[in-house]
């Protein structure tokens, strides 16, 4: 006789900066593992599995992730309880935001979604180190304006392809970009951030591995003066091979929100 299973769309926020992203991985400290650990513990001898609705990269945020939880033959009683249980057992950076029971029908990595990243940045003088989870800091004098003016030829559909690190043969490399800015931080406020803080706002259904912190990357080195901002709109199209080689570190980055259709 086949189990009966149950199904919940989980809802989190964590800061990254101490794990090595969200996938599961021998010796590292990930979230997904914590998630695991965690529910391990709080259901005992319960038969479970979790699905994420993506992988962010070693010191990537979040303050709208999700994953779904399927449980075999036995359902949660009570959500509310269970949210609260769960957010008392695990560490103080993941935080549980909602528990919803759903179907089978639903699919979290099939069903269509948009996500919105951003990455936090700030220039010249060096931040203050507690800034370090949340701000990267450029320590030379950027061209705003510039970098302004840059960020806006990602939207639009594009061949992506110099925007990843080790391509692999099937990936999908033309990602559509619904849009793309930066103006200054509202997100993140705190006493010891310099006064003046910005953020990358990029939004779409889909991003490559190191998509956002490669686009990043390349603001900034328009903002020094080491990259053309002619050669950007030429690195988004199949005739361009440009090896884009600067990464923005992943502490900068977190995901803002992830929307269901």
């Amino acid at each position: 006789m086949q189990k009966k299973k149950y199904y919940y769309l989980i809802k989190l926020q964590y800061l990254g900066f101490r794990f090595s992203g969200w996938q599961k991985q021998p010796g590292q400290k990930t979230i997904e593992g914590m998630l695991t650990k965690t529910l391990k513990y709080i259901l005992p001898d319960i038969s479970f599995k979790i699905l994420g609705a993506g992988r962010t990269d070693a010191k990537v945020s979040a303050l709208d992730a999700a994953f779904e939880l399927f449980i075999n033959e036995e359902s949660i009683n009570d959500l509310r309880e269970f949210k609260s249980l769960f957010n008392k057992n695990l560490p103080s950076d993941i935080r549980i935001i909602s528990v919803e029971e759903t179907t089978k029908d639903f699919n979290i990595i099939q069903n269509s979604k948009v996500k919105e990243y951003i990455y936090l940045f700030s220039f010249g003088e060096k931040n203050h180190p507690f800034c370090a989870p949340f701000l990267t800091n450029i320590q030379e004098d950027l061209d705003l304006d510039l970098m302004k003016q840059a960020a806006t030829y990602f939207v639009g559909t594009h061949d992506f392809s110099s925007f990843t690190a080790r391509l692999q043969e099937n990936t999908i490399v033309e990602r559509e970009v619904i849009s793309s800015y930066i103006k200054e931080n509202e997100i993140i406020t705190a006493n010891f951030l310099p006064k003046k803080t910005y953020a990358f706002h990029v939004k779409g259904k889909g991003f490559i591995r190191y998509q956002i912190r490669m686009m990043m990357g390349a603001l900034i080195q328009i903002g020094k003066g080491d990259f053309a901002i002619e050669k950007l709109k030429l690195s988004l199209t199949k005739e361009d091979n440009t090896l884009l080689k600067h990464v923005a570190p992943g502490s900068g980055l977190l995901l803002n929100s992830l929307e269901f259709n």
